[in-house]
């Protein structure tokens, strides 16, 4: 290769990736410019691309929507649960996805809350209420996940119906295995978070997390394997990690009968 040649070929090289940054930006910047995204603390690698739209891209913006009744018939069907991927040495740990409605709808909502920039990990990260298993208090990781809803943001046990178990979820950061529980609530509840543990408490619709405006994929390139990385961007802030993952197999669940159904027409 001649000098010339080589000049060419990395100035093509330095244009292109140039241009694949560009358009990685464009896309973030997209979504800021949405109002949507938060200041979440996201080590995205530099060679990262966007990924594949969600299954339930394509459905309508009334099939985005659920009941609480529609809910609970869904996840009674039976269905077989994925053990996740986890190291042996992984701990135990329980998370409550808790969904009500309001008076003035049918419309399923679920509770987040915001962790907390003083924690010692995933600090001002978006989560379920929910937290590590401890035997001595806990007699099932479904009483793991009621108490702890009930240490961080007051939710009453008494008031949440168990409805089911998702697939669980191993951690890289933090080294937990997390199983989550759907909880149904018979009206909106009045939560107090704690001081230490959240910051805030808020709840969002199913049909906005469903939303094409809201979920994004990346695909993250490590040295052996490529991660699909799901994002949640809501007004002001970002849900990523666990939380999102756990919301996306939520969804893939609901949405599975409408998306068939969708592909049949």
């Amino acid at each position: 290769m001649t000098l010339a040649h080589f000049v060419l070929r990395s100035r093509a090289y330095a244009l292109n990736s140039s241009a694949k940054r560009r358009q990685r930006r464009v896309s973030y910047d997209a979504v800021m410019a949405n109002g949507r995204g938060g200041a979440q603390r996201i080590p995205r690698p530099e060679n990262v691309r966007i990924g594949n739209p969600a299954p339930w891209a394509d459905l309508s913006v009334d099939d985005l929507k659920f009941s609480l009744d529609e809910v609970r018939s869904i996840l009674a069907l039976p269905r077989a649960l994925v053990a996740p991927e986890h190291r042996a040495d992984a701990r135990p740990a329980a998370v409550l996805i808790a969904l009500f409605e309001n008076a003035d709808d049918s419309e399923a909502r679920v509770v987040l809350t915001k962790r907390p920039e003083t924690m010692p990990s995933h600090r001002g990260e978006i989560a379920f209420p929910g937290g590590k298993h401890d035997p001595a208090l806990d007699a099932s990781l479904s009483a793991t996940a009621l108490r702890e809803a009930h240490e961080e943001v007051a939710l009453d046990p008494s008031a949440v119906e168990i409805v089911a178990e998702l697939d669980g979820i191993g951690t890289i950061a933090s080294q937990f295995v997390i199983t989550p529980f759907v909880g149904l609530l018979r009206s909106r509840p009045q939560l107090v978070p704690h001081p230490r543990e959240v910051v805030s408490v808020f709840d969002v619709s199913l049909s906005e997390l469903l939303s094409v405006e809201t979920h994004r994929s990346e695909i993250w390139p490590l040295t052996t394997t490529e991660l699909d990385i799901q994002f949640y961007d809501l007004v002001g802030e970002t849900v990523w990690g666990a939380t999102a993952r756990i919301l996306t197999n939520l969804f893939r669940v609901l949405t599975a009968q409408r998306v068939e159904q969708r592909q049949s027409q």
